[in-house]
C-alpha cells in the first residue's frame, strides 16, 4: 500500500516550504511503502540496502458451477524485496504456498503446494520529478494544494523475472499437461501521486509468453489515505490467456503501526462462476534499514550548471552543491 502522509494544513504548509526542493530524488521514504494489500507492483523501489518483507494470511473458497466442485482453504503470501546496487534497482521473490479441501462429485482429496514462485529485480526507468524543484507559495496554501499538471506524468518501471513450475503442482490450470519449469515474466509498472491523498498505480504483464500458456494481464490500483495512520485501496485485475481468462476486484485497508511496519486486511472476488473465488485476508509489512543511507543528489541548477560546464571544459566536472534526499 503505498502511503501518502495526511497532515494538519499548517503542517503540510510547512512541509511543502522544506521537501519541495527534493521531492522524489530518493526511492527510500520516510515512512515504509508496501504493495500490499493489493496485488499490483508499485514504480519505486525501496532503496538501496533496504530489506522489506511482506507476508499475509488468506482464507480461500472455490466453487466451479459446471463441473460441480468446490475447494476451500487456506494460503500464505510471502514477498521479498532487498534494494541493491543503486536506488532505482531491487530484487524480488514472491512466493504463494495454498493448502485446500477439494470436493468433487467423483473424488475428494487436500491439496497443498506452493502455488506460485517467481524471482527478478525491477528497475526504475524514469522519475518525472527527478532535478526538478517544485516552486511553493509561501503566502498561500491553497495555492499549492491546486492540480498540477505534472501529476498526470508517471513514474515508470520495469520488472523481468522468472516463474519456477513445480511439476507436482495441483493449482496448474494446466496441471494434467507439460509445462516449462521456468518461464519469464515481464512487467511494466507506472505510478502516479494526486496530491497528498491519492496514489495510482497500473501495471502490465506479460506471463510465460515463451510458452504455450502465455497470459497478458493488467492491474490498476487507486489507493486513498485517509489520515497519517489509515488507508483504504481499490483494485481491478483483468489476465488473458490460453487456459483461462477473468477478472478480479479487491478492496481494503493498511493501518500504519509506525514508520517500517504496517497491517493490511482486504477481500477479493473474481467475476466468473466457473470457477467463482472468494478470498479474503490480513497481512503484515516490515522493513529494515538500518544500513541505509541518504543518497546526495545535485540540486537541480547545479545540475545543470555542471552539465554546462561538462561541456565547454571537456567533461570535467566542477564541485556542486549537494542535499540529501528525503521524501514525504
Amino acid at each position: 500500500m503505498n502511503y501518502i502522509n495526511i497532515k494538519p494544513r499548517l503542517l503540510v504548509f510547512l512541509l511543502l516550504t522544506s521537501l519541495a526542493t527534493v521531492k522524489s530524488f530518493s526511492q527510500h521514504t520516510d515512512v515504509i511503502n508496501s504493495n500490499r494489500p493489493g496485488k499490483s507492483m508499485m514504480a519505486f523501489s525501496v532503496g538501496k540496502s533496504v530489506i522489506q518483507v511482506e507476508t499475509g494470511i488468506f482464507g480461500i473458497k472455490e466453487e466451479h458451477s459446471l463441473l460441480g466442485y468446490n475447494a476451500n482453504g487456506f494460503g500464505l503470501d510471502f514477498t521479498a524485496r532487498w534494494g541493491v546496487f543503486k536506488e532505482e534497482l531491487e530484487v524480488v521473490a514472491e512466493l504463494q504456498y495454498q493448502n485446500d479441501t477439494y470436493q468433487s462429485p467423483i473424488r475428494n482429496y487436500d491439496r497443498s503446494a506452493l502455488r506460485t514462485t517467481v524471482f527478478g529485480a525491477k528497475y526504475l526507468l524514469y522519475d518525472p520529478y527527478k532535478y526538478y524543484v517544485e516552486k511553493v507559495n509561501i503566502k498561500s496554501w491553497k495555492a499549492n494544494q491546486k492540480f498540477k499538471w505534472r501529476q498526470l506524468i508517471p513514474a515508470v518501471s520495469v520488472f523481468v523475472g522468472a516463474n519456477i513450475n513445480f511439476s507436482d503442482n495441483p493449482f496448474n490450470y494446466n496441471s494434467r499437461l507439460v509445462e516449462e519449469k521456468i518461464s519469464p515474466k515481464i512487467l511494466v509498472a507506472t505510478q502516479n501521486t494526486f496530491g497528498t491523498r491519492w496514489v495510482l498505480v497500473t501495471n502490465l504483464i506479460y506471463d510465460k509468453f515463451t510458452s504455450d500458456y502465455k497470459n497478458l494481464g493488467g492491474i490498476v490500483t487507486l489507493t486513498h489515505g485517509i489520515n497519517q495512520k489509515w488507508s483504504a485501496f481499490l483494485e481491478a485485475q483483468a489476465y488473458s490467456g490460453n487456459l483461462y481468462s477473468d477478472g478480479v476486484f479487491r478492496v481494503g485497508g493498511a493501518y500504519l503501526l509506525n514508520k517500517s511496519m504496517q497491517i493490511d486486511a482486504s477481500f477479493s472476488k473474481n467475476i466468473k462462476d466457473t470457477p467463482a473465488l472468494t478470498y479474503g485476508g490480513i497481512g503484515f509489512s516490515w522493513r529494515f534499514e538500518k544500513n541505509y543511507k541518504d543518497v546526495l543528489i545535485k540540486t537541480p541548477e547545479n545540475y545543470k550548471k555542471d552539465k554546462a560546464n561538462k561541456s565547454a571544459k571537456g567533461g570535467k566536472d566542477k564541485e556542486a552543491k549537494e542535499l540529501p534526499t528525503k521524501e514525504e
